[in-house]
């Protein structure tokens, strides 16, 4: 099928991009690596390889990696807090990385500057209006409005509100793209109607067949609904942990355990807020590699959005996004009779 009027609804995002498909995958640590991000390029969307908590060694071989699977343009998500956070952009800047993102909160001083130095062009999550202005004035490229049903961590306002509220405001000055329990094509042509240039997926390419996930993390999702997706709660008024969407098992009880040790240790002095909050971080990042990696869907962290139960096979990441585009161009068909 053909999709004359899906692509000339994404044509700011593909032209942004340098893509064929305003489907962006969302940088999912662990998953979001150089054969999905790569696979996800070839087939005409645009991949971005989640850096997280990668050393500026790890992130150049990763990159080196991509570019030998592809040559189609893919993106690099950097987090903030990243305590090498210049060192990396350094290394995106070394391989001619054309797309930053920038996540985990606003851009530290001099950032901005430094990502956009060598051309590259920087993505940054809003949130909220308020933020999504200040990032525009700040001289961000583009926008990725994430909203509460999304996987991983998430903030407290849904996709459909967030979008009401920012799209009508910001898509004038520069693209927006919409995240956040996304996984038909039906929701994509709406989205792009109301404004957007694209949109980001993740939990729908968890279980691509060129996902290196575990066979016990992608079975757990194939088998999950979207009420399995549940919000961490936060136990403790002084530990502001951002929630993380994930699939309910021990492992979610384990991180209310987890944040009663640090709460008790601050308690006692032994530790101070931010050495507490980087505790709090690192149990997520070890708890999601035995997840995707070893395969422990009991202990680890099964990080998913509410798209989940719209995850029903494993298969090719060409087919994927075939079948959300032809969704989607049926969606936009059926308005126009």
């Amino acid at each position: 099928m053909t999709h004359p009027k899906l692509a000339a609804l994404m044509l700011r995002g593909t032209e942004f991009f340098g893509c064929e498909t305003a489907i962006m995958c969302g940088a999912m640590s662990w998953v979001s690596e150089r054969n999905l991000v790569s696979a996800i390029s070839n087939a005409g969307g645009f991949g971005v390889i989640a850096c997280g908590a990668m050393t500026p060694e790890l992130l150049d071989k990763e990159i080196t990696a991509t570019k030998a699977l592809t040559a189609k343009p893919f993106g690099v998500n950097l987090i903030t807090m990243h305590p090498q956070l210049f060192d990396l952009i350094d290394i995106c800047a070394k391989h001619d990385v054309t797309h930053v993102v920038l996540a985990g909160g606003l851009p530290p001083k001099g950032s901005i500057e430094a990502i956009k130095a060598k051309g590259a062009k920087l993505i940054c999550f809003a949130p909220a209006l308020s933020l999504a202005k200040k990032l525009a004035r700040s001289g961000v490229d583009a926008l990725v409005v994430e909203g509460m049903e999304a996987g991983g961590h998430i903030g407290p306002v849904s996709t459909s509100v967030l979008a009401q509220e920012i799209l009508p405001e910001m898509a004038p000055q520069l693209p927006v793209f919409v995240a956040g329990g996304i996984g038909r094509g039906e929701a994509i042509a709406a989205y792009l109607e109301m404004g957007a240039a694209g949109v980001q997926l993740g939990t729908r390419f968890v279980c691509a067949t060129e996902s290196i996930a575990h066979p016990n993390f992608k079975k757990a999702f194939l088998r999950a609904s979207a009420r399995d997706a549940v919000a961490s709660v936060q136990i403790d008024p002084r530990l502001p942990v951002i929630p993380v969407r994930a699939l309910k098992n021990p492992g979610t009880e384990n991180f209310t355990a987890k944040q009663r040790e640090v709460a008790n240790l601050l308690d006692t002095g032994a530790v101070d807020m931010m050495e507490a909050q980087l505790q709090i971080e690192h149990y997520w990042a070890g708890a999601l590699r035995r997840a995707v990696i070893d395969g422990d869907v009991e202990g680890g962290s099964l990080m998913a959005g509410q798209s989940v139960g719209m995850v029903t096979k494993e298969e090719p990441v060409t087919d994927i996004l075939a079948t959300l585009m032809d969704e989607a161009e049926a969606a936009l068909s059926a308005r126009s009779v």
